[in-house]
């Protein structure tokens, strides 16, 4: 008696050949969804609070550095870290001189009246002789990359900013709790 056909005192049960094309089957199944899933896709979230010309850097840097690496990301800005958004505000972000520790002044000189100017200027010229991105080049960059760059929607209010005073492409409205459930749902969580 052939192993492919039914055993007549078996009952209904499928031979090896019919098992071994179910098993087949579900395997081409299993392989479809496993790989037409965007779960496959990495994300990273990032919180920027801070609007200093050091700390505008950071989230910028990482944010386009990851989408180059092909993680969809989300930049939400709050407070202060609204001005990096801030298409004026943004040219003019400033370096505090006080309380840097890694500054090459002491704190006594560095909180003597117009040494934030010295400051932004020593680190703007250290941009410039470096030939490092601006600002808004990064974020042009990022945008065209797909980096998503939210404003907090409370923030902009609190602040009195008009949404129109942003980067083009920027995300405005963007409440806290959106943040939150992008945060959830990151592989990478950054606050900087």
């Amino acid at each position: 008696m052939s192993t492919d056909t039914p055993d007549a005192s078996a009952g209904d049960a499928p031979s090896r050949a019919e098992l071994a094309a179910r098993v087949d089957e579900l395997e081409e199944q299993l392989s479809e969804a496993t790989s037409d899933t965007d779960d496959d896709s990495k994300k990273m979230s990032i919180i920027a609070t801070k609007g200093t010309l050091d700390m505008a850097y950071p989230p910028l840097i990482l944010a386009s550095t990851a989408a180059a690496f092909g993680y969809e990301v989300t930049v939400f800005h709050t407070f202060w870290g609204l001005d990096i958004l801030h298409e004026e505000r943004s040219k003019n972000l400033k370096l505090s001189s006080v309380g840097n520790p890694n500054m090459p002044l002491p704190n006594a000189v560095a909180a003597l009246p117009g040494m934030d100017r010295v400051t932004t200027s020593m680190m703007e010229k250290k941009i410039d002789d470096n030939d490092t991105a601006t600002i808004e080049e990064l974020i042009d960059t990022s945008l065209d990359m797909g980096v998503e760059f939210q404003a907090c929607q409370m923030t902009i209010g609190l602040m009195d900013y008009d949404e129109n005073d942003f980067y083009d492409g920027v995300t405005t409205g963007v409440g806290a709790a959106t943040a939150i459930q992008d945060l959830a749902e990151a592989d990478i969580q950054l606050l900087v």
